[in-house]
């Protein structure tokens, strides 16, 4: 039996993804639990980054002048959010290509920049 309720969009494209890399023959490979996190930790920040460009935003178009100043503020915005978001995917592939050592890589950064404790 088939169920016959509307798929969302996100159902269909992941549907379409996965066709298509059955036809490419792309192997799947699920994700090990460093490169979920790696890749939580990449979407968490450039989600931050983003909030803050809107809240920059936000404060300028209170202060433009002009709809000629609101306009280049806007664009500058859009500009920058297409930049992050190009950013943040690229990161994202790099991760989930990278496979364990990427994410292996990703740890010992983080050791790096812990301070050790001092023994007495």
């Amino acid at each position: 039996m088939t169920d016959n309720t509307p798929k969302s969009a996100l159902e269909l494209a992941m549907e379409r993804l996965r066709q298509k890399d059955k036809e490419s023959n792309a192997p799947e490979r699920p994700l090990t639990d460093e490169q979920k996190a790696g890749i939580a930790e990449v979407r968490q920040m450039y989600q931050a980054k983003t909030a803050e460009h809107e809240i920059l935003h936000q404060a300028a178009l209170r202060k433009a002048g002009s709809h000629e100043e609101v306009a280049q503020l806007n664009e500058a915005l859009r500009r920058d959010t297409e930049r992050m978001v190009g950013e943040r995917d690229r990161k994202i592939a790099a991760i989930r290509e990278g496979g364990e050592h990427m994410a292996k890589g990703r740890s010992m950064q983080k050791e790096k920049k812990k301070p050790k404790k001092e023994k007495k």
